[in-house]
């Protein structure tokens, strides 16, 4: 985590900029992305995908990457990432990213963008990124060796905000470390060699995080996760398998009662109710009626959502072309940053 007065900093700049998207869009660059290790689900969406679709209405410059040279920072194995690609895409697509005005590109597919890695660790040392705490939390968690791919992710990350100049990133609070040190990446490289580079500002998420269906983090790996591309059979299903408890009276209690809180929690942000309102109206009713009841508010409001990405199952073709042609936009872009940081190193030979 952050210190409280780097925080409060980021937060307070952050704050600016939100008031000042509205009137001056065209002033921002941002670059966001994921990594396809699996089905996007509700807590990408209510953390992310909403938000990146308002700030690509708004007319901000938006930019969508697919990370998969970074499914391999903690894993041994690509094994069905093409497909993991082009679902991700179509996710992308049915939650509102349209591919003429926001650019969705793939990692491997933009050299230009990870050659920069080279004059980028030259402006880091060992020590700083050995403190950052995301790739600490990330080795923990994955319980692998750390690697010197998994070391140098915050660099990695340097990259694909900076090749296209990017000056706004939409980050969660733990995200801010990464924010960090690609600003000190731009300053450093700035004062050495010339300005090449913008100064990037965090934009705070101000969406409360979304539980899983048993009150914990949500993820795949915990099953407790509703994906985007669930019908609504596979939906009602697993929610009606989830855990509660053995009291009938349903209350908000997130602390004593995750597993109905977290049930609640989903409730909540798909109806833009509050999870306590709704807790005292199903009062009694149980889990049966808990359970019908989040049911009905997920699918009501992916209806329209699942419908889009229906169509982009049926038509992969496509699919493939809006990453083709946003490799190739995200090439040419690389291509002219690269350009640009050759040139102020005086390597332009």
């Amino acid at each position: 985590m952050p210190n409280e007065g780097s925080y409060e900093v980021a937060l307070e700049r952050s704050n600016t900029i939100r008031a000042e998207l509205t009137n001056h869009p065209e002033k921002y660059t941002m670059l966001t992305g994921d990594r396809p290790t699996g089905r996007l689900h509700l807590g990408h969406y209510f953390g992310t995908l909403k938000g990146r679709v308002e700030l690509q209405n708004m007319g901000v410059r938006t930019n969508v990457l697919i990370a998969d040279y970074q499914v391999i920072t903690d894993r041994d194995t690509t094994e069905h990432i093409q497909d993991n690609v082009y679902n991700m895409v179509m996710d992308y697509l049915a939650c509102g990213i349209d591919p003429d005005k926001t650019m969705i590109y793939a990692h491997s597919a933009v050299p230009a963008c990870n050659q920069l890695m080279l004059p980028f660790l030259s402006l880091v040392s060992e020590a700083e990124l050995q403190r950052n705490p995301t790739v600490k939390a990330e080795m923990e968690a994955s319980g692998h060796e750390l690697t010197g791919l998994l070391l140098t992710y915050p660099v990695h990350q340097a990259c694909d905000i900076l090749f296209c100049k990017g000056n706004v990133v939409p980050v969660g609070r733990d995200q801010l470390p990464h924010i960090e040190i690609t600003r000190q990446i731009a300053r450093r490289f700035n004062n050495r060699y010339g300005k090449v580079f913008p100064e990037v500002d965090a934009l705070l998420s101000d969406t409360p995080l979304l539980p899983g269906l048993d009150g914990r983090k949500m993820s795949k790996s915990y099953g407790n996760a509703i994906s985007i591309s669930m019908t609504p059979e596979e939906t009602a299903k697993l929610i009606k398998k989830s855990k509660t408890d053995s009291e009938r009276n349903i209350t908000f209690d997130p602390k004593n009662r995750p597993e109905v809180s977290g049930l609640l929690s989903t409730a909540a942000i798909c109806t833009g109710r509050d999870a306590a309102e709704i807790a005292d109206e199903i009062g009694m009713g149980g889990a049966g009626a808990l359970k019908k009841y989040v049911t009905e508010a997920v699918n009501s409001y992916f209806e329209p959502i699942r419908e889009r990405r229906h169509q982009y199952e049926g038509d992969l073709d496509y699919v493939k072309d809006v990453l083709a042609e946003g490799n190739r936009k995200a090439n040419e872009i690389a291509e002219a940053t690269l350009a640009e940081v050759r040139e102020a190193m005086g390597m332009t030979y």
